[in-house]
């Protein structure tokens, strides 16, 4: 669960890519902090 993991924000920051953990145009940020809590 590092830079290395591309499943998770952090990691799809360092490879550049989007997805479910990053979204490309996020809605909203407080509701993407939550979502990812959950």
């Amino acid at each position: 669960m590092g830079r290395g993991d591309i499943k998770t924000k952090k990691g799809k920051i360092s490879n550049g890519s989007f997805g479910k953990a990053r979204p490309a145009k996020p809605k909203k940020a407080a509701a993407a902090k939550a979502e990812k809590k959950a």
